[in-house]
């Protein structure tokens, strides 16, 4: 005898609507959120002190390098010490862009429109010239391991400076003036959050598994089968692009580059905020850029020995706390 199905309940919460904005992914919400917040306050950024604004800028450049570097060195298990010709490499091709190819295509299409679209594609271009150079200098390089991997980037960034140093059309020693004044707290910080998005979401991904494999044991990592320098070389490819697009940033903010202000030491500095927020910490190294970009402007009266500082701290942080001052992790989660 066939049994009467029983009649249940209706299941209030089964029959309530999902608000759209659950059935996001927490990663794509927060990078809405942070688009429309950075766009928010750079309405209000009129009324704010030029230097702060200045200063606020500089801090989301800073988190831009500071993360895309983290993703080799801290990620990756690399160390690298070109990051700074990766960005002039951006600075320069976005400056060009803009300088060059600028006034034919807003004499076609004039208004605020073309002029963000111009800035978009030159940052882009800026970004894709980086990252191609990314790729040059890692496909045959990276290979290598430890000191010899930095030698070979330390080169590459020497290289690239005395390169822009020559080139008489991008200004030469002097420098390239003249770049018009694009980069806002919106587009330093839309590129921020989407650099840490983009950052975050391919280490915790399947595929950037292999980063963190590549990172804990890269012999273990190559006896199961994984191409280590495949996923080396992809960190390398997309830390140059956002470090590209960094520089097309900085440039536009500046309106004046200079290649030695893209030198060994440049590279140091944002090394010395992945060393100092933690490798391979996401959150940690954010804290670290800000606090770097901050501090030289308190110790302003003795800019002379800023770098004497940052050296100093670099070789205690690597004494007494090599895992980063400001390493948080929160259960087994990398942020």
């Amino acid at each position: 005898m066939a049994e009467i199905p029983q009649s249940r309940a209706p299941n209030p919460k089964s029959d309530t609507p999902v608000p759209v904005w659950r059935l996001l992914p927490r990663q794509h919400l927060a990078l809405a959120l942070g688009l429309v917040a950075a766009v928010v306050i750079s309405r209000f950024s009129g009324s704010i002190d030029a230097y702060l604004v200045d200063v606020a800028i500089g801090i989301g450049i800073n988190v831009i390098l500071a993360v895309s570097l983290n993703l080799v060195n801290g990620h990756t298990g690399q160390f690298s010490l070109g990051h700074a010709g990766f960005m002039s490499v951006g600075a320069y091709l976005a400056a060009a862009c803009t300088v060059f190819a600028g006034p034919r295509l807003l004499g076609a299409a004039p208004g605020p429109l073309a002029h963000n679209l111009l800035f978009f594609g030159a940052l882009l271009i800026g970004g894709l010239g980086a990252a191609f150079a990314g790729l040059l200098v890692g496909i045959p390089s990276l290979r290598l391991k430890g000191d010899y991997l930095a030698l070979v980037t330390l080169g590459f960034g020497e290289i690239i400076r005395v390169i822009f140093q020559n080139v008489e059309v991008l200004g030469g020693a002097l420098g390239f003036n003249g770049v018009p004044a694009y980069t806002d707290f919106a587009w330093a910080y839309g590129w921020g959050v989407l650099t840490i998005f983009t950052v975050s979401c391919l280490v915790n991904s399947t595929y950037g598994r292999g980063f963190i494999a590549t990172h804990d044991n890269e012999i273990a990592a190559q006896s199961i089968g994984l191409d280590t320098t495949r996923y080396k070389t992809v960190a390398f490819a997309v830390g140059a692009f956002f470090a590209g697009v960094a520089g097309g940033l900085f440039a536009h903010l500046k309106l004046s580059i200079d290649p030695r202000g893209f030198d060994f030491t440049r590279s140091i500095e944002i090394v010395v905020m992945v060393i100092l927020g933690g490798m391979g910490n996401t959150l940690g190294v954010i804290l670290a850029a800000v606090l770097l970009t901050i501090l030289p402007e308190i110790l302003r009266p003795v800019a002379e020995y800023r770098m004497v500082l940052y050296s100093l701290l670099l070789i205690i942080l690597m004494i007494t706390r090599p895992q980063g001052l400001l390493n948080f992790r929160f259960g087994k989660t990398r942020l």
